[in-house]
């Protein structure tokens, strides 16, 4: 769950590598390079992975990078579906191998059916990989295989829960900020101040926001121009404009109940969250358990609550990190 020495190592590694080794041909045409590839057990079908993986295009477009999201990436070696897909290049490596795969669009788009997505330029999507742990499924009783997955499961979140302070403390150094700290645990750094009284329980909060992983990855935004930078526009999300909820009622997480009733209009500041007022202990599909968060905003409006019940009927939504 915590950024390891492999990123380190691979980045240097990879820059060794590239300077004096050419890719490989592979099936479907797949190119590679093995960085470390002295595991004796191969994946095969049916084995559990966790693994570091950043996913670019040849554009050098980041689509997924788990070190960012501060969690690896977990899957189960399936069958190929063709030569040239992501499992025949699993299946070239082993527990603590990493590598580089540069995928064919062309193939992969011919062999699975699917159309080509038309933001991607270039010939290759490009995969690496750093092998963290398999769990071989080989001829255990399903059973037995589950309980071992679940074993490992409890103790990355064990890891994440004793390194979430210091995932918290690295970000607010690295972004220097001047953060005032609540009886709850939330903490709050002001960029431009704002004027009047702060939103009261009940009240509607008009709100810009862009929400991040402490690793850096933006995960949700209402601003079209980050959504753009951050390679994660969405048209049929158009209009993108301010979040309206409700505050201080539940109809988000804790820590935006608190935060955003800390700041007037106007104001510009940056909320990070424990996960305690987050997504928790447990997290969710898109948030896994101990998982900081951190939440720039900008408070667009204020309406009271007598003034909304009475005539503001825009509808209300939640941010979609709820």
């Amino acid at each position: 769950m915590k950024k390891s020495f492999f990123i380190a190592a691979i980045a240097a590694l990879s820059m060794a590598v590239t300077s004096c080794q050419k890719f490989t041909d592979g099936a479907g045409g797949m190119k590679y390079k093995i960085i470390d590839g002295d595991s004796k057990e191969k994946i095969q079908e049916g084995d559990f992975i966790s693994m570091g993986a950043i996913i670019k295009t040849e554009g050098d477009s980041t689509m997924y990078d788990s070190y960012e999201m501060g969690q690896p990436a977990f899957l189960t070696a399936q069958k190929p579906q063709f030569q040239g897909d992501l499992f025949t290049a699993l299946e070239m490596l082993g527990e603590g191998d990493s590598a580089i795969f540069k995928l064919d669009l062309d193939t992969m788009t011919a062999k699975s059916g699917q159309p080509r997505p038309e933001n991607l330029k270039g010939k290759y999507m490009i995969y690496t990989f750093k092998i963290n742990k398999v769990i071989k499924k080989a001829n255990k009783k399903d059973e037995d295989f589950n309980k071992e997955i679940e074993t490992f499961f409890e103790g990355e979140k064990e890891k994440a829960k004793n390194s979430e302070a210091g995932k918290i403390e690295s970000y607010l150094k690295k972004n220097k900020l001047d953060v005032k700290t609540t009886a709850s645990g939330l903490k709050y750094a002001i960029e431009k101040e704002g004027e009047g009284a702060p939103a009261k329980v009940g009240d509607t909060i008009v709100v810009h926001y862009q929400g991040q992983f402490l690793g850096g990855k933006t995960f949700d935004t209402s601003i079209k121009e980050v959504a753009e930078k951050e390679n994660m526009y969405n048209p049929m999300r158009e209009p993108y404009e301010p979040m309206k909820l409700p505050i201080g009622v539940g109809a988000v997480v804790p820590g935006w109940d608190e935060g955003l009733m800390l700041l007037p209009k106007g104001t510009k500041a940056t909320l990070v969250l424990p996960s305690k007022l987050g997504y928790g202990e447990n997290g969710n599909q898109m948030f896994p358990p101990y998982t900081p968060l951190a939440f720039k905003v900008e408070i667009v409006n204020i309406i009271p609550q007598k003034a909304a019940a009475a005539g503001d009927t825009t509808k209300t939504t939640a941010p979609d990190a709820q």
